[in-house]
């Protein structure tokens, strides 16, 4: 079987974003400032330190801060800033073990539309409008996770043939789509930025 998943662009590490769901949700809150296959590494990183194979919300929730933060902070590190995403990720994991149990499944696993599942990952730490968009656009699409409405409610990364986010990675080809998508959009708010200035 060929894993849906081709983020962290490294087997392992995809393997554990593919059967562990709360790796995955800390692949997507590290996604930031840093290069999507940096971020979506980081949860396999974090389990082979912490000693295991999968990541548990429980233990990470109850885990000493500090050491948590060096954890993140051994090189190589998990992320250009560890120090502040080891307090993300741990505010994210108490989250889920006080609200879900520590099950991230139990976000998605009884919710009745798409729109119920984007409030969801909305109230998440760390979690925004657009990266709950996105993630549940990733959900929908990798991971067979399809409430009634929820390519509506995942907007514009829901779309069918989209090449957006790291939702619509498969590997390295959509990788360089995505990629020259967002570029793209740079050079477009830089453009808008330039005739705002010349006014």
């Amino acid at each position: 079987m060929n894993a849906r998943l081709r983020l962290a662009q490294q087997p392992e590490a995809d393997a554990l974003l593919e059967r562990d769901p709360l790796a995955l949700m800390i692949g997507m809150l590290l996604d930031q400032q840093v290069p999507m296959e940096w971020a979506f590494s980081g949860p396999y990183t974090i389990a082979r330190r912490l000693g295991g194979d999968d990541l548990d919300a429980q233990e990470i929730a109850a885990h000493d801060p500090e050491g948590f933060a060096a954890l993140l902070s051994e090189k190589p590190a998990v992320h250009r800033y560890p120090g502040s995403m080891a307090g993300r990720i741990q505010q994210l994991c108490r989250y889920l073990a006080e609200r879900y149990g520590g099950d991230p499944t139990a976000l998605w696993r009884e919710v009745s539309s798409g729109q119920e599942l984007l409030r969801r990952l909305n109230e998440l730490p760390g979690f925004g409008k657009q990266k709950a968009q996105i993630f549940l656009a990733l959900l929908g699409k990798r991971m067979g996770v399809r409430p009634e409405g929820w390519r509506e409610a995942a907007g514009a990364y829901g779309e069918e043939g989209a090449y957006r986010s790291v939702a619509d990675i498969t590997g390295p080809e959509s990788l360089d789509k995505v990629r020259a998508h967002k570029q793209e959009l740079k050079r477009q708010a830089k453009q808008t930025e330039q005739a705002k200035g010349g006014t």
